[in-house]
């Protein structure tokens, strides 16, 4: 009995450095992919919504990295896939986000973000990116808050004036004092003139000179300006 209670104990003895050695080995599983999403995400209707994942795999990547993402509208358990990958993308073809889901990632970068079409309000709810990369295959689960609302009047009336602040004020206040120092001089030429004063040679050579410089300066705020409207418009 005691022969065989100290065989018993020999093998445990000599099975601990091997659990040992399978547990840490199994942490390093554990932690080995780890995966990073944003927490909240806020987008407008009608406007393409980016859902950024981004993951670290101690694996290369091969065709069989497989990427899943998941939604659950607000207030529900139920999760609907929206988007599979391995090797080609598999959006989903069923569903309020059927023809909307496009792929915006590079596997080889690390990334599995998608991209939301024409998102409603009824696209509110929590987003799920899961990543496999065998042998990587246990990993955390970041989950994203996604808030869709209307664009309102207030928000496009802000950002008009503030471009307005930026660019057009400021190439008003330009213009009206070049056309002060216009005015000014052509009020002193008008008042040389009355009481007979004549110019040097010299003195028409730099009053040429200066004018010239006047008008340059005026063609090239009006172009700034020009430029600055065109580029106004292009964004909107």
């Amino acid at each position: 009995m005691q022969q065989s209670g100290a065989a018993a104990g020999s093998r445990g003895c000599a099975l601990f450095p091997l659990l040992s050695v399978l547990f840490f080995q199994g942490v390093h599983i554990v932690i080995s992919l780890e995966i990073n999403a944003d927490t909240h995400v806020r987008g407008y209707v009608g406007e393409k919504i980016k859902l950024r994942c981004m993951f670290k795999s101690t694996s290369h990547v091969t065709d069989k990295l497989t990427i899943d993402w998941t939604y659950r509208p607000p207030s529900s358990s139920r999760t609907e896939s929206i988007f599979h990958y391995q090797s080609f993308q598999y959006p989903t073809t069923a569903g309020t986000f059927r023809d909307r889901i496009s792929w915006a990632g590079n596997v080889y970068k690390g990334d599995a973000s998608i991209s939301i079409s024409n998102p409603t309000l009824k696209d509110n709810g929590t987003f799920s990116c899961a990543v496999k990369n065998p042998p990587d295959v246990h990993h955390n689960i970041p989950l994203t808050e996604l808030t869709v609302t209307e664009r309102g009047f207030g928000t496009m009336l802000s950002s008009v004036a503030l471009l307005s602040i930026l660019v057009f004020i400021p190439s008003a206040v330009v213009v009206i004092l070049l056309l002060l120092r216009m005015g000014r001089k052509a009020a002193g030429l008008k008042k040389r003139s009355k009481s007979g004063y004549k110019k040097s040679s010299i003195e028409v050579s730099d009053d040429t000179d200066q004018e010239e410089k006047d008008e340059c300066m005026a063609r090239l705020c009006v172009r700034c300006a020009e430029c600055l409207d065109s580029d106004y418009e292009e964004t909107y």
